[in-house]
């Protein structure tokens, strides 16, 4: 079983998450903050996975720390839940339209921590969510499951339509790239041996 669950607990937040690669898209989200509910609600749809998130932050300071905390939290839980890697297709990529919004998402489960994020998102809030708190979000994700992620918007102006591209496209990115290649399941997907 590809699961994990991570409990993180700060002085500015207090995460109790749970994973499984090969769920069918169950999410159950409380984070406090009703956009990041939704994207995650989305991400753990379009990627498949069953997701679980509690959340208690600093909410009356700004969504700044659990927005980044549960990034952190959810990228522990990849990295656990993949353990060697054996078996992985490794990479992924989307393109994925989100209305006027075309966004492009590709990883790499190398073990190396990268992000490339080029969002030109004009607006600063979607609702009550600070839109720079995205980037946040995939920068402590990708810090703490060892991956490299690209994220590019490719068209489209509208804030909430870029942002929840990103959330779908780098699930389905997610998908193919943690799922178990049968002619390789029992193989480490690099020359070197090791992820």
């Amino acid at each position: 079983m590809r699961t994990s669950e991570i409990v993180r607990n700060t002085a500015e937040t207090q995460i109790t998450l749970k994973l499984d690669l090969d769920g069918t898209g169950k999410s159950n989200i409380d984070t406090g903050v009703g956009f990041l509910d939704h994207m995650l609600t989305l991400f753990s749809k379009h990627g498949r996975f069953d997701l679980d998130v509690v959340c208690k932050g600093d909410l009356n300071v700004d969504a700044h720390h659990t927005t980044e905390d549960i990034g952190i939290a959810l990228g522990m839980a990849f990295s656990e839940a993949l353990g060697d890697k054996k078996g992985i297709v490794r990479y992924g990529s989307t393109i994925l339209p989100m209305d006027e919004a075309l966004i492009l998402s590709a990883a790499d489960l190398s073990g190396r921590s990268y992000l490339a994020y080029e969002c030109a998102i004009k607006a600063p809030k979607v609702g009550d969510f600070d839109t720079e708190l995205a980037e946040e979000f995939w920068y402590g994700f990708t810090r703490k499951a060892d991956l490299t992620l690209h994220i590019r918007q490719l068209a489209g102006t509208n804030a909430h339509h870029i942002i929840e591209g990103t959330f779908k496209s780098v699930a389905r990115t997610l998908k193919d790239a943690v799922a178990i290649d049968p002619a390789y399941k029992d193989e480490i997907p690099s020359t070197k041996g090791v992820l």
